[in-house]
């Protein structure tokens, strides 16, 4: 450590300061290891060039035998290339691009290239202003560099030049009115997003969709239209209402033959229904008068052959039994005992004479 001598305030009595100076040393090693880095650093920004993933890369030879484009195209990650300008990687981008025609920018997305608005003549003679999205990709790196050029060079020389033009030939074909049919509209894109791919294709180009966002004629024009439209409209309105009122009639009509055919079914239905009753209930009756005859017949049947029984051998000494038993409930009876009609109680053979009895040999 050194001290330096310095002079303060000039004019005066000089005073004397002396301040420390202080030298870094560093070791060999380290210093090494600084040089070593520095060289690598420099050897990777001279000879290797870095693609980003969303990137293809295109290498240009200046010098050698394989001069001029090469067709391999490098992807993410570092590649080699000669220093000193005897080899150049060119980037191209890899993912989905968009062209905005549009009078008005703010409206477009900020990362798409804008253009003016598509000026364009229907087929009746009037003009119309559209803004257009086109969406697009390269589709061969190596085809857009060597037939359109290196850089963005795409957009301003492959699909701009061609872009309006392909437009007007499409979307011209559409009348003034036409152009607020959306299904034709979309047909129209369709064929205008076919004519690009015509002519881009073997550019290395492909366009992936053509979107009509917005389209605007002159104001007095506008005004006609939309006034021809609230006309239509008003017309197609009272369509639309004439017909609902014949649907609505027929509706009424289906409703009241619907309510009439069903009156109809439910009164056949409570016809066969006391039909079905009226024929139940003549059975019933049918089967009990039947029963009860059979009832009325055997009950008959059985006095007959009750009667029979009475009729046959023994049925008078049954009959003298049952007097008997009357007689077993007699407290007291007073009979004449003497003359021709006279009853002797202890006289069984009188008292069955009496009673009509036959006698044993007698049967």
């Amino acid at each position: 450590m050194e001290e330096t001598p310095i002079t303060v305030f000039p004019g005066k009595p000089k005073i004397r300061f002396r301040l420390p100076a202080f030298r870094l040393k560093l070791s060999r090693g380290v210093n090494i290891l600084i040089a070593l880095l520095f060289v690598l650093v420099l050897a990777y920004n001279l000879f290797f060039v870095y693609v980003e993933p969303g990137e293809y890369g295109i290498k240009v030879n200046r010098i050698g035998l394989n001069r001029g484009v090469q067709k391999d195209v490098y992807h993410a990650g570092l590649t080699f290339v000669m220093p000193f300008g005897f080899q150049q990687i060119y980037k191209l981008p890899k993912g989905m691009q968009v062209l905005e025609l549009t009078n008005f920018p703010s409206t477009a997305s900020e990362s798409a290239r804008k253009d003016r608005a598509a000026h364009i003549q229907t087929s009746d003679g009037f003009f119309v202003d559209i803004d257009v999205s086109i969406l697009y990709h390269i589709k061969d790196p190596y085809l857009v560099f060597t037939t359109i050029g290196p850089g963005r060079l795409f957009e301003d020389n492959g699909l701009i030049p061609k872009a309006e033009p392909v437009l007007k030939e499409t979307l011209g074909k559409l009348t003034t009115e036409e152009f607020y049919n959306s299904p034709l509209r979309v047909k129209k894109a369709e064929e205008a997003r076919t004519s690009l791919n015509t002519e881009l294709n073997e550019k290395g180009l492909e366009v992936v969709q053509v979107l009509v966002r917005y389209f605007k004629y002159s104001p007095e024009i506008q005004k006609n239209i939309e006034e021809k439209k609230l006309q239509d409209q008003m017309v197609f309105t009272n369509q639309s209402a004439a017909r609902a009122a014949r649907e609505e009639a027929e509706l009424k009509k289906t409703v009241q033959e619907g309510m009439v055919t069903a009156a109809v079914e439910i009164e056949k239905g409570r016809a066969y229904v006391t039909r079905k009753i009226a024929e139940k209930d003549l059975y019933v009756r049918k089967i009990k008068a039947e029963g009860d005859l059979l009832v009325k017949l055997a009950e008959a049947e059985r006095v007959r052959l009750r009667n029979d029984a009475l009729k046959g051998i023994g049925s008078e000494r049954m009959v003298a039994l049952k007097m008997a038993e009357v007689y077993k409930n007699l407290d007291l009876i007073i009979l004449p005992s003497d003359g021709q009609n006279g009853v002797n109680p202890l006289d069984l053979k009188n008292a069955m004479k009496l009673f009509d009895v036959p006698e044993r040999g007698a049967e």
